[in-house]
């Protein structure tokens, strides 16, 4: 089924916008995002090319208490500023419309990244993390899905600290998602 987005679009707000904003993390999300760097020449080759079109928008539902959003979105930002991509943000809490729409696993994940048509068609998504993490979560999903048995907390914060060890100490894991939204982005 197809999935459209028309009604958001020019509804969020700028990525200077929520990063000013932000209530939580906003020096660890400034961190993450200072410390960009392409580490894959071809994927930055790739993002600039993007320039030549107009047709493409990306939403971004995101909040601001999100680990994942903190280290993930700051990447998105700065790929999508390299192709000229309008972007904008939507708080999960003020948008639960649109969040509903692009759920994962049947849950609330962010950050979420749309990539549509000026017209709101949705070509693409990703998110809330690279495949590689989400794929612990995943895994985790399907061993546990009564979220009121006893030792789920204790299981999640297993799986959180597995998803964290993922991510690594460094910016490596930022190349994985410029790679992960280029073959996205390769695709519409």
């Amino acid at each position: 089924m197809s999935k459209s987005v028309s009604g958001k679009l020019r509804g969020g707000i700028t990525p200077k916008q929520f990063m000013d904003g932000m209530q939580k993390n906003q020096d660890a999300f400034k961190g993450w995002y200072d410390s960009f760097a392409w580490q894959d020449p071809e994927d930055e080759a790739f993002f600039e090319s993007l320039n030549n079109r107009d047709d493409l928008r990306c939403l971004i539902i995101a909040a601001d208490w999100c680990g994942d959003v903190v280290r993930n979105v700051p990447v998105v930002f700065h790929l999508m500023e390299k192709a000229g991509i309008p972007t904008e943000v939507f708080i999960m809490e003020e948008h639960l419309d649109l969040m509903d729409q692009f759920l994962t696993n049947g849950g609330r994940s962010v950050p979420v990244i749309i990539i549509a048509d000026t017209g709101g068609y949705v070509l693409g998504q990703w998110g809330p993390r690279p495949e590689v993490v989400q794929a612990h979560m995943n895994v985790f999903k399907l061993e546990n899905p009564d979220r009121e048995a006893p030792d789920y907390q204790e299981k999640i914060q297993i799986v959180r600290q597995k998803m964290i060890q993922e991510y690594g100490e460094g910016t490596g894991y930022q190349a994985v998602i410029a790679a992960e939204l280029r073959d996205l982005l390769a695709g519409v």
